[in-house]
């Protein structure tokens, strides 16, 4: 017997708790998907030139647990990060596949404690942001740019597109409920047709909202 997603467990919980507080069930409840939101805690994409370069020529990433979106993956392999201030965050997980360029996303308390000054910036936009060095078991590898602190955003296919309101770039609200219950202004709309309805804020912003899969969340246009 096959278990249920993740999404699917956590909708149920949240339509539990919505009703034990005598709530109204938030309209996106009747969207064609589940809203997940997820902390992306702090990693790094690599090329697989750089692969080669931290592990050896012809090394291939290895998956060691599978991401909510369809072929995507924590990967066994980790590098040691060495920030300005020559400080280091050791075991920074790897996440695959590789892609056409590299990029490191920490949360602000990690860049504080490295020595980093980085903007927050969608994923993919790295001009003129900080450089870093990177070493593996094989070597060392600069990044000339590409330490980022990851805007909020939410990944969404054409029909919660259609169902929200909302285009690709479009700014959205997340309104978290519980006993820090806040709401995020700018999460932005990454659209494209083979992901699933997922909202990633970082560590810093899930440990301000005491985010749980308890925990209400509403998504806004």
């Amino acid at each position: 017997m096959s278990q249920p997603q993740r999404a699917t467990v956590e909708h149920l919980v949240r339509q539990a708790v919505y009703k034990q507080l005598g709530f109204a069930l938030p309209r996106q409840a009747e969207g064609p998907n589940p809203l997940v939101v997820n902390i992306s805690a702090r990693h790094v994409h690599l090329t697989q030139e750089a692969v080669e370069v931290l592990f050896g020529v012809g090394h291939q990433l290895t998956p060691m647990k599978w991401l909510y979106q369809e072929g995507y993956y924590a990967a066994k392999e980790t590098v040691t990060l060495v920030g300005p201030r020559s400080r280091v965050i050791s075991n920074l997980r790897i996440l695959g596949p590789c892609r056409s360029a590299c990029q490191v996303e920490l949360a602000y308390t990690d860049a504080v404690s490295l020595g980093f000054d980085i903007p927050v910036r969608i994923s993919g936009n790295t001009q003129g942001t900080p450089a870093c060095m990177l070493m593996g078991p094989n070597g060392f590898f600069r990044m000339e740019e590409g330490v980022i602190r990851a805007a909020p955003h939410v990944h969404m296919g054409s029909a919660d597109c259609a169902f929200y309101g909302v285009d690709n770039g479009d700014m959205m609200k997340l309104r978290v409920g519980g006993d820090l219950g806040m709401t995020f202004d700018r999460i932005q709309v990454r659209a494209s047709d083979d992901v699933k309805l997922e909202v990633h804020i970082d560590t810093d912003e899930g440990n301000a909202c005491n985010l749980g899969p308890d925990t209400p969340v509403e998504l806004l246009k």
